[in-house]
């Protein structure tokens, strides 16, 4: 098949848009408001866009707390969701009122932060402090006709890892087993016998192309 995508004349049950972009990390944000309540939620619509400095993106249809708080406050955190936290996740994104805190309501414990007041999931193996940059909102396709979406952006001052999922210097992320957004109502998860390594390819003078062995990292990024 082949569709307007401005016209979504897809045909099909639901918008396949989400299930093909996929999968898509989730940016567990937490804040708090300018009267100190805690807020978390989930956003699919998140990853990191910059690596020195490091900046993440977190995306929103329509504007919710977690943006008046941090367009508010300056700051917010990023906690690493997995499949261990997977329902606290789920929790943790019902739409309640903005003096709710999503922590007591998904029996979820925090962890202070060191560089910023929002705290971090405690049972979250990996944490990103952040800097509250911009909003940046988005054109819809007819100007008016919704509630709008909103990207913020946010540099990364500060970054907790559980000590337990480094090995000799490197970061074991399929042994954390972080959970991935897919279409409809879908999940996936990473684990350890899922992950592969792939090193990037060496041209040569000739302008020959060969592709180191792939059972190490040779730890040369290109």
């Amino acid at each position: 098949m082949h569709y307007d995508a401005i016209e979504n004349h897809h045909r099909l049950k639901h918008d396949p848009f989400k299930a093909l972009v996929a999968p898509r990390p989730i940016g567990w944000i937490s804040s708090l408001s300018p009267d100190g309540v805690f807020n978390l939620a989930p956003y699919s619509f998140f990853n990191a866009v910059s690596d020195k400095p490091h900046y993440v993106m977190f995306a929103s249809s329509g504007r919710k707390d977690s943006i008046d708080n941090v367009e508010a406050t300056g700051e917010f955190t990023c906690s690493l969701s997995t499949w261990d936290t997977r329902n606290g996740m789920n929790t943790s994104s019902a739409t309640v009122p903005a003096d709710a805190d999503e922590f007591q309501l998904s029996g979820l414990e925090t962890s202070p932060s060191n560089f910023v007041a929002p705290p971090r999931v405690k049972a979250a193996p990996a944490a990103l402090e952040c800097k509250f940059w911009k909003t940046v909102q988005m054109p819809d396709v007819e100007p008016g006709s919704d509630c709008g979406h909103f990207v913020v952006f946010g540099q990364v001052v500060g970054i907790y890892i559980d000590d337990t999922y480094i090995k000799d210097g490197m970061v074991n992320t399929g042994a954390m087993r972080p959970i991935a957004r897919m279409g409809y109502m879908d999940y996936t998860v990473v684990n350890s016998d899922t992950v592969f390594t792939l090193n990037r390819p060496v041209v040569a003078d000739d302008g020959t192309v060969a592709i180191p062995s792939a059972e190490k990292w040779d730890g040369t990024y290109r």
